[in-house]
């Protein structure tokens, strides 16, 4: 059975009486490749910030792997191994793609490594195998800047694997994308799964369809049901409470 990567247990936030998330419970399994759905208000941003260290829980408990990182400040528990990639991209604008990918790669604080001075054999092909990954060998040399919005999105994805996190967040990964961009996107996602522990927020139904194998859907900060796609359609909760009769589409 494989390990579990993330473990969260009766995670729960109190902003003055207001429960955002609520004993919230999930596991998610090394290299797995999880959805977690609900609607607007339902606790899914709120619940990737605890995690993340965003926002600091009332109670309950976080474990990456087997080292606790409740609370932890952001910049902790991203060494610990987790990444996390917001809404809004955050690239280096007036840099290359290729060099935004080699800033993200350099693991030193030194000026000469920042500066690709120094810069491994291991780290350029890293950097290569991500440019392949995500697509955009062709504008490697364009500014950041002036990428489209699905190919900004990409990098910052591309930024975000290359310094090689045991579990990845992903926040509305396809939001603002055209039908292809969104395609592509899902591609990338799912090369990643295995390699990569993944947990997505998203509300985009048929990109949902394509990617998940195991959905989580949280209501009202708590963890309402969890399953296949095939399983949560059929959920008479979850149909109540946010899906429709229809099902995901």
């Amino acid at each position: 059975m494989a390990e579990s990567a993330l473990t969260i247990d009766s995670i729960t936030v109190d902003f003055g009486g207001f429960r955002a998330v609520d004993g919230f419970s999930m596991i998610v399994k090394e290299g797995e490749l999880r959805v977690l759905l609900g609607a607007n208000g339902a606790g899914k941003t709120t619940l990737m910030d605890l995690i993340s260290g965003k926002t600091k829980s009332t109670s309950g408990r976080v474990h990456l792997y087997d080292t606790e990182i409740t609370n932890l400040d952001e910049h902790k528990i991203a060494r610990r191994g987790l990444g996390r990639k917001f809404q809004i991209p955050s690239v280096f604008r007036e840099l290359s793609v290729r060099r935004n990918l080699e800033v993200a790669a350099c693991r030193s604080d030194s000026i000469f490594a920042n500066l690709g001075i120094g810069f491994s054999a291991k780290q350029k092909a890293r950097v290569e195998e991500v440019l392949e990954l995500t697509g955009l060998g062709d504008v490697q040399e364009m500014q950041a800047g002036d990428l489209s919005h699905g190919q900004t999105q990409w990098l910052e994805l591309g930024m975000l694997v290359i310094q090689e996190p045991k579990v990845i967040l992903l926040d509305e990964p396809t939001a603002g994308m055209t039908q292809g961009e969104t395609q592509k996107t899902a591609e990338i996602i799912t090369s990643l799964a295995g390699d990569h522990t993944i947990l997505v927020v998203e509300h985009d139904m048929a990109f949902v369809r394509t990617i998940a194998n195991r959905i989580t859907v949280m209501h009202l900060g708590r963890l309402l049901a969890e399953g296949t796609i095939e399983e949560i359609e059929t959920n008479k909760d979850v149909q109540q409470a946010y899906l429709g009769s229809g099902g995901i589409h």
